[in-house]
């Protein structure tokens, strides 16, 4: 189903001026950095045109996605991409990084936002600002769908540059996703810099 503003963003903007919706990229990957952007539209914004086919940016084709990641760009009031390194997250867990992008993601606007929407169940804030976790946000919530797919069009952006620097592993295929051609991949030739060695495969009998 199409979404639009109306169900979640208008209720919350009767009160709030800067309503952001947050979302992520790369959380369940073997490789790269996990990403999350924050979105913000005008006040009431009304989506038309190409925005009919907004959805969960892992249900678009990488075409449509890149044609509503400009949409949003030139339509957002406000906008930001926030990426936290493989190694980082092997310091510090895929969770508390994926809460460190979501939180740089709302810092990073060129004006705080007054109210979050957030994919998810969880969140951990580091902004005195209300928020509300949606549970598959980015299929209800058009400012979180939209968040969606700037995270993922940026993160598959750079793995595909990442391609090019370890062209053994096939980066531009699966994005560091576990698939079976990149377990064999590394099955082959270890890991590369550019893994996280936090995440474990049972194929190399780590636990």
């Amino acid at each position: 189903m199409p979404l639009s503003t109306g169900k979640y963003e208008d209720k919350f903007w009767i009160d709030h001026s800067q309503v952001c919706g947050i979302d992520e990229a790369g959380r369940g990957p073997l490789a790269g950095p996990v990403v999350a952007a924050a979105v913000v539209f005008p006040r009431f914004f009304k989506p038309t045109g190409i925005f009919g086919k907004l959805n969960d940016s892992k249900r678009l084709t990488p075409k449509l996605r890149e044609s509503l990641a400009a949409a949003v760009r030139e339509s957002a009031l406000d906008f930001s991409v926030s990426m936290i390194d493989h190694l980082t997250i092997d310091r510090m867990n895929i969770f508390r990084a994926t809460m460190l992008a979501m939180n740089r993601a709302a810092e990073s606007l060129q004006q705080l936002p007054d109210f979050m929407l957030i994919d998810g169940n969880r969140f951990t804030p580091n902004l005195p600002i209300p928020y509300q976790t949606i549970v598959k946000g980015d299929a209800k919530v058009f400012s979180i769908a939209a968040a969606s797919v700037l995270a993922k069009t940026s993160r598959d952006r750079l793995m595909r540059e990442y391609a090019g620097k370890y062209p053994l592993y096939g980066f531009e295929k699966h994005y560091g996703y576990p698939t079976k051609a990149h377990v064999t991949a590394i099955l082959e030739h270890g890991r590369c810099p550019l893994h996280r060695k936090s995440f474990k495969l049972k194929e190399l009998g780590e636990k």
